[in-house]
């Protein structure tokens, strides 16, 4: 099999189903991390593996877990020992929980890290948010990762994690200069080894516009799934463009990603799209 057909067949390879709905569980604060209530790690697994239960009962395809209650984040370089150990253990125990394929996200831009809590996890794919060029972003300027981390997935030999890649990443001005068009950023992310493109807003929980849908989609021919601001009443136009989704805040009581996922809200998510996955 050519490598462009493996990295096209990465959405049916891990999930197995048209448009797959992949469920965000948002960590509260990792031990060590400035908003942390000292929680032990026996409480934050068994809210991790509440969320995941309740998303695999609703109706999800997969899972990703990302330590989304560690604000400020840190840099790649500067993520520390602690909270790769910490999400492994969590992600391993989600895993057994919920029996879905599961993603990790290490933030920000852990690719690195990502890719090593994957390996102890078994964990199937990751989420980079800059996997090419650079941006500036809350933490600063942020390089991209894909060479640093193609190279230490070879060396851990995990390479049947696949790459989960944001094209033109929320939460930052996007580039250092103006100068390159989100087309291209989307080319380069495919040329990079990325297995999958991601398009999101500009902020968490905001809708992908469909300007920014287009763009990526002309620019690469690897699958192309949403990021961010799916919700009920927009999965359809949404999804009708796109190959799949990852959805977190939207599911959450309250519509607020702090908050624990609402199996009321995954179940009529996963009912809304039906008719576009029984088409395929």
């Amino acid at each position: 099999m050519s490598i462009s057909a493996v990295r096209h067949s990465a959405l049916d390879t891990i999930f197995g189903v048209p448009k797959p709905l992949i469920g965000d569980i948002h960590l509260p604060p990792l031990p060590g991390t400035p908003r942390s209530r000292g929680e032990s790690m026996a409480t934050i697994i068994e809210r991790a593996c509440r969320d995941a239960e309740a998303f695999a009962k609703g109706g999800m395809d997969g899972v990703i877990v990302e330590n989304h209650g560690d604000i400020p984040f840190l840099k790649p370089a500067d993520i520390g020992l602690e909270i790769v150990a910490a999400m492994a253990v969590v992600a391993a125990a989600v895993r057994e929980a919920c029996g879905l394929p599961m993603g990790i996200n290490v933030l920000a831009n852990g690719a690195v890290a990502g890719l090593a809590v994957a390996r102890a996890s078994n964990a199937r794919f990751i989420r980079v948010n800059q996997w090419v060029n650079a941006y500036v972003a809350n933490e600063g300027v942020i390089d991209g990762e894909s060479a640093r981390a193609l190279r230490f997935r070879r060396q851990i030999d995990a390479q049947d994690v696949a790459i989960f890649a944001d094209v033109h990443v929320k939460h930052g001005s996007h580039a250092i200069v103006g100068d390159r068009p989100v087309s291209e950023q989307a080319s380069d992310v495919e040329f990079a080894e990325a297995d999958v493109a991601i398009a999101t807003g500009n902020r968490t929980g905001d809708a992908v516009p469909e300007s920014e849908i287009g763009a990526v989609r002309s620019g690469t021919r690897l699958p192309v799934i949403a990021g961010s601001g799916v919700t009920t009443d927009n999965a359809r136009q949404i999804l009708g463009a796109l190959d799949g989704a990852i959805v977190g805040s939207s599911l959450k009581e309250g519509g607020v990603w702090w908050n624990a996922v609402e199996l009321a809200r995954v179940r009529a998510l996963a009912e809304a799209v039906k008719p576009l996955r029984e088409r395929g």
